[in-house]
């Protein structure tokens, strides 16, 4: 369930870079004022522009992420996508009627594309650009560890987050993050700058755009991933409007069974179920992690 946030910022972070990047080439190479310096008192910076190109850089880097978001996952999870009119087992039929069934009932008016990918793990994801374009799957893990009531459970939660539009919710909050990034970057990279001979200072504030905007962008995640903590919450209760709260919570309560057996003695690789795993973990990581803990979830869906 983390990775398709995974992909989505990995894919972000590097359009941002790479725009930022051919830009500052660009004004290097032709000479055309790109530092949006002005040289008057201060720091000498048109606000008001670097204002409008961070906006553009910021928001360019997330929709483009949107569109490729359903690509990037049948591509990095290597998911086979279901022929609805032809399943070719007993399985991929049963996982495409509680798609379409939840879909339904979810009131979404063109089915999600379904499929499986292989792996050990127990997951699951939904992604894409629109409710008319997404994308839900299932790992083989799932199928094959899951009784019928979770795995519906499991579903149910990925079709709520299509029908609440979290991707597209997602993306405005990481462009308006981007947009600071971009904005506050360039500002500190112009003060950096200042610190070195004149003769060195486009060099400097090339590489301290760089490094402070993936700093920048690591603190923004934060942000973001705080947001889908809480979206995590809203879809566990849509999922139990979509299937029922006994199945939403037995799935939840299977996850976390799955995870606490998971590592039987030092021997044992479970590094396919790290972004499951994290959701137990406290301290900072927690700060970074896309789910919130499987127990808090748990208790609220029982609560309400």
């Amino acid at each position: 369930m983390g990775k398709r946030i995974f992909f989505f910022l990995l894919t972000n972070i590097l359009v941002m870079t790479t725009i930022v990047i051919v830009w500052s080439a660009i004004t290097a190479f032709t000479g055309v004022s790109g530092s949006f310096q002005t040289g008057g008192p201060g720091l000498g910076i048109d606000y008001g522009s670097l204002m409008v190109f961070s906006l553009l850089v910021g928001f360019a880097g997330s929709f483009i992420s949107l569109a490729m978001s359903r690509w990037m996952a049948k591509m990095m999870m290597k998911v086979k996508v279901i022929d609805t009119n032809n399943p070719a087992n007993a399985h991929e039929q049963a996982v495409v009627e509680k798609v379409h069934r939840l879909s339904r009932a979810a009131g979404l008016m063109h089915m999600p594309e379904v499929g499986i990918y292989q792996s050990a793990e127990v997951n699951a994801f939904a992604t894409g650009p629109t409710k008319k374009r997404s994308l839900v799957a299932v790992s083989s893990g799932l199928l094959n560890t899951m009784d019928d009531d979770a795995v519906e459970g499991v579903i149910a939660h990925e079709v709520a987050h299509v029908a609440n539009g979290d991707m597209v919710t997602m993306t405005l909050l990481q462009g308006i993050v981007n947009t600071f990034v971009v904005f506050f970057s360039r500002i500190a990279a112009i003060i950096v700058s200042r610190f070195v001979r004149e003769e060195m200072q486009w060099v400097v504030q090339f590489a301290a755009i760089i490094i402070f905007q993936i700093l920048f962008s690591i603190l923004g995640s934060i942000v973001v991933s705080a947001y889908s903590r809480y979206r995590e919450y809203h879809a566990d209760r849509g999922g139990a409007d979509l299937a029922g709260r006994d199945k939403m919570t037995h799935a939840l309560q299977s996850l976390k069974a799955y995870v606490d057996r998971a590592k039987i003695d030092d021997r044992t690789d479970d590094s396919a179920i790290q972004t499951m795993k994290i959701n137990s973990k406290g301290g900072l990581i927690s700060l970074f992690s896309s789910h919130p803990d499987l127990d808090d979830r748990i208790a609220r869906l029982k609560q309400r």
